[in-house]
């Protein structure tokens, strides 16, 4: 961390302004060898919170007219010096200048690294500095309030309210077993497990309101199934848009898996339109069906597709057979028509049903809510601070697993040391989640992650 590193810091395409960012404690003195103010003051001067307008010049070539803004350490993103030159953003243009400041001293910087060395000087949490590629990569507004709120240090916080009860537990314990000649209150094991059960269900809410929010951040595999002909390529190109899939009045025109990423409400679905699911002896038709089985077995969410206008037939009851306990909405289309179809059949397997008319586009609504009630996004707050990635999943994990052996073997009598080993290791997984006690390991991986300029 003692030498000054550079990287473009705005998107590798061509735009109205590209960022230049240089960070270190010789960022003003090396941009000052490539920058000229027309003031004629330098950076290296500045009190900072300043923008200087001037040049770009590699020895006497002038590369571009630029703004230069200087923040000094420690109100930075960084917490060091830092200074951004902004350019035309043109990728010829921001490329030179980079190339200037790097010829002139600078280090290119590494993945996440700018973000890393805001971690390092205790700018922000690990869970925060996790939020940061959240929030560069959310494609929908749910996950972008839930990444700022992390940014904000709510998830932050609330770790460390979870954790200032667990050391209280943790303390009163250590001081009963080491002091037992004090004049100290006893452990009451009765209310002390209540207190854990407390904190366990805390722990449990954070985990499943995380699971709920990969949802929204990263998406969930979806897949239409259904026999031939019920409406599964229109549903497709319902939900995408445009005319993704094959629409024909035979059946059986899809015979590939057909993908594409949707939107649905604040989920994103990576949707794939399958072959129709039957009993066939074509040999490609069979492929096809193999392949859809394929995916709906493996799929976070399927879409069953069946045809109102017609009664339940084998092909739909082997399909429900198969559907029987998977992660599942029943949607049966064509509900513009008289209906045939036994709904109180598709109860039995599956519990969520929704009417729509993919056709006329009617009944997305129903669909989009009993998708979101089911992978468990309708009563999500992204505003609270939820769990973002595996990491801190599993780390979150880790902490109920040994939570839970502490209050199992409160409740069966084993001594309070006994109990407390469980209790240091469950601290200990929240130190390792908000990156006070975490090893290079870990945090090389999670910023290796990062783009080069954040």
């Amino acid at each position: 961390m003692n030498d000054t590193i550079a990287a473009i810091s705005t998107p590798q395409a061509a735009g109205g302004i590209g960022i230049v960012r240089i960070s270190g404690v010789n960022a003003a003195v090396i941009a000052d060898r490539v920058f000229c103010s027309i003031s004629q003051k330098k950076l290296a001067e500045s009190v900072g919170y300043q923008a200087h307008y001037g040049h770009v010049i590699d020895q006497e070539t002038v590369i571009d007219e630029a703004i230069a803004l200087v923040f000094r350490a420690p109100k930075s993103y960084t917490g060091e010096d830092v200074v951004e030159l902004s350019c035309h953003g043109g990728l010829f243009v921001v490329r030179r200048v980079l190339r200037a400041v790097l010829e002139h001293g600078a280090r290119l910087a590494q993945p996440g690294e700018f973000t890393r060395r805001a971690f390092e000087n205790g700018k922000m949490s690990l869970t925060q500095a996790e939020s940061v590629m959240d929030l560069i990569g959310a494609q929908g507004e749910q996950a972008a309030r839930a990444a700022m709120s992390a940014r904000d240090g709510r998830l932050a916080r609330k770790i460390d309210e979870l954790k200032a009860e667990i050391i209280g537990y943790a303390a009163h314990l250590a001081a009963w077993a080491d002091y037992p000649e004090e004049d100290l209150i006893p452990v009451d094991r009765e209310a002390l497990s209540k207190d854990l059960q407390q904190s366990i269900e805390k722990l449990k809410k954070m985990i499943a309101d995380g699971d709920a929010g990969r949802v929204i951040r990263d998406g969930v595999d979806t897949v239409i199934v259904g026999k031939p002909n019920v409406g599964k390529s229109t549903l497709m190109n319902c939900l995408s848009g445009c005319e993704r899939s094959i629409v024909t009045h035979i059946a059986g025109t899809t015979r590939d898996v057909v993908e594409e990423k949707v939107v649905l409400g604040d989920v994103i679905l990576r949707l794939a339109d399958t072959a129709g699911i039957h009993m066939t002896e074509d040999p490609v038709e069979s492929i096809g069906v193999e392949r859809a089985v394929s995916r709906m077995e493996n799929a976070g969410l399927v879409l069953a597709v069946f045809d109102n206008s017609l009664p339940l037939d084998d092909n739909d009851l082997r399909l429900l057979q198969k559907l029987k306990e998977r992660p599942c909405v029943a949607v049966i289309n064509k509900n513009d028509v008289a209906s045939q179809l036994d709904s109180k059949v598709i109860e039995q397997y599956i519990e969520r049903i929704v009417y729509i008319s993919a056709k006329e586009d009617s009944g997305i609504d129903t669909l989009e809510k009993a998708v979101a009630d089911l992978l468990g996004v309708a009563n999500l707050n992204p505003s609270d601070g939820i769990l973002s990635g595996e990491r801190q999943l599993h780390c979150a994990r880790e902490c109920l697993k040994l939570l839970d052996e502490a209050k199992h073997a409160l409740d069966i009598g084993f001594t309070l040391d006994a109990v407390n080993v469980s209790l240091d290791g469950a601290v200990a997984t929240l130190l390792e989640l908000t990156g006070e006690r975490v090893t290079n390991v870990v945090t090389d991986a999670v910023f290796r992650q990062f783009c080069v300029g954040k």
